[in-house]
């Protein structure tokens, strides 16, 4: 019984890195889609979340079968609870992305109010992030989980960059373009929770492998 079990929990590793990449491709194509103002391409990101939310069925059946079936305890119990939690955060940032390209189409007819910058780094950041926490999750590599967590104050700058260059060098002066500026403050939030979903990963990590709770105690990452 005990291969048949780790075969399972290998099984449930590769539903993890194959929604994970799913997740992380819908980051950068609802990206491309405000990039090129594209409709088609946030269209297709929308249409394919669907695909990331049969993932998380997938996996949460399978862990509750794995509970029920093998009654596991102690560190196989607490991976099959984590990997529960990490694919709800999984699904939880391909929504973002869907959101991203939801304010695509609001936008999509209009030239863009400025040219991006600070969006597109925290794109990337948000996809390092994510490819960094599951990896650490898979290896269970707790030093590569805290550098994410550590990364997540930088997330928290670039937007913070992004609206307040939006609010007051843009709608400030002219309210008008507030149609346009909305849209991208809320991309550059949607990016700023995709980080955090990421932090909660790489939280969950370092709790899966050290029994370690690192949430709402940053001194402890020292």
């Amino acid at each position: 019984m005990t291969r048949y079990f780790d075969e399972e929990l290998l099984e449930l590793n590769k539903k993890i890195l194959e929604m994970s990449a799913e997740a992380e491709a819908a980051i950068g194509n609802s990206i491309k889609a405000l990039r090129d103002l594209s409709r088609e391409k946030a269209e297709a990101v929308i249409k394919d979340d669907d695909r990331i939310d049969n993932l998380d069925l997938a996996i949460e059946e399978k862990c509750l079968n794995l509970i029920a079936l093998y009654q596991p305890a102690a560190a196989d119990l607490r991976f099959i609870v984590m990997s529960m939690k990490i694919a709800t955060d999984l699904e939880r940032i391909a929504d973002l992305a869907v959101d991203i390209a939801q304010r695509v189409l609001e936008i999509a007819d209009q030239p863009l109010l400025k040219p991006l910058i600070d969006i597109p780094k925290l794109a990337t950041l948000s996809q390092g992030m994510v490819r960094d926490a599951i990896n650490s999750f898979v290896n269970k590599d707790t030093e590569l989980a805290r550098s994410v967590i550590l990364r997540d104050s930088e997330a928290d700058t670039l937007r913070n960059l992004v609206q307040s260059e939006l609010i007051y060098d843009y709608m400030s002066k002219d309210p008008g373009t507030a149609p346009r500026a909305v849209p991208l403050l809320l991309v550059a939030r949607h990016l700023e929770r995709i980080c955090d979903h990421a932090t909660n990963i790489a939280e969950n990590v370092i709790y899966l492998v050290k029994a370690e709770q690192v949430r709402h105690h940053p001194e402890s990452l020292k």
